[in-house]
């Protein structure tokens, strides 16, 4: 069978990555992207819009589906753009996907949900089977998208990712990580930060892709995996490693409007789904620090 593979949200940053790693590999990629932004050879669609989404799905007849698109910013302002596209939006795409005929439905759909829904759990190394706890309207949207998405079971091949905090060469500069890189790039002598006593699970964009591109591959209809590294880095750690890459000591100083109400203090993945299933081992998290900070600093 020749693959087509829909990517939505393709022009986001895991979006990008993914489409190039795709097209790497020879694929038939159709990349799917809102009203804004759209690039030649794009398909522009708004999900949040049910007809344009049919008439898309009609048209294009994917086998795989990677559906990324979503509003991914904890702190965005709209709140209710959570609901309408992270919700609503992906409700359209299955709707789309189960009323195509038996044979011409997708043998695949990955979406992409987050480990925000895990909320602040008392276990040290969080599994698929720790009961969702959110604490911000990200996170209830994709909780909510995650049980709208199971009602589809029998009609369509649903995979659900849950994946931690990644990051690399591309992702906005209102993130974390990119802010930190970016300062060093810039040698700004000062960075203004939230808490900084905080622990993440960090994986490199790179590897994110490959579990991707290794899931579209398994017969996993009906799974959840996170996507993580199964280590905490602190925030703390983070500076200090780019000072030493950087060769010069930054200062922080904490800015009370960037401390977030309900903030998770650790965040960890248990990956031993993600190796069952894709074999990708996450690189550790000082390398890509490294290769970020080299690869913004030749742009």
């Amino acid at each position: 069978m020749t693959r087509s593979i829909m990517i939505t949200g393709a022009r986001g940053f895991t979006g990008q990555h993914l489409v190039t790693a795709l097209r790497q590999r020879g694929e038939t990629v159709i990349p799917v992207v809102g009203p804004q932004g759209a690039r030649p050879g794009d398909h522009v669609c708004d999900l949040t819009d049910r007809s344009a989404v049919k008439h898309l799905i009609e048209r294009v007849r994917p086998t795989h589906v990677i559906h990324l698109a979503a509003v991914s910013f904890v702190a965005h302002a709209d709140v209710q753009a959570f609901y309408r596209v992270n919700v609503l939006g992906t409700t359209h795409l299955l709707d789309a996907l189960a009323a195509q005929p038996l044979e011409d439905r997708p043998v695949n759909v990955l979406l992409a949900s987050s480990a925000n829904i895990y909320g602040e759990p008392a276990v040290d190394l969080i599994d698929e089977q720790v009961c969702p706890s959110p604490v911000n309207h990200y996170a209830c949207s994709k909780l909510a998208m995650e049980h709208m998405a199971r009602t589809y079971a029998e009609r369509l091949p649903v995979i659900l990712v849950r994946p931690f905090n990644y990051t690399g060469p591309g992702q906005h500069e209102r993130f974390l990580v990119p802010k930190i890189v970016h300062h060093f790039q810039r040698r700004e002598p000062v960075i203004e930060l939230g808490n900084l006593d905080v622990s993440r699970d960090f994986s490199d964009v790179r590897d994110v892709i490959q579990a991707y591109l290794a899931l579209l591959d398994v017969d996993a209809a009906g799974v959840t995996c996170n996507l993580c590294s199964g280590q905490a880095t602190a925030l703390r750690d983070i500076i200090e490693t780019m000072n030493r890459l950087a060769g010069y000591t930054i200062e922080v100083r904490v800015n009370p409007d960037f401390v977030r109400r309900n903030e998770i203090p650790r965040l960890v993945g248990d990956p031993a789904r993600m190796h069952q299933l894709t074999g990708v081992v996450v690189r550790p998290f000082k390398e890509t620090l490294s290769h970020f900070y080299h690869a913004t600093e030749a742009t």
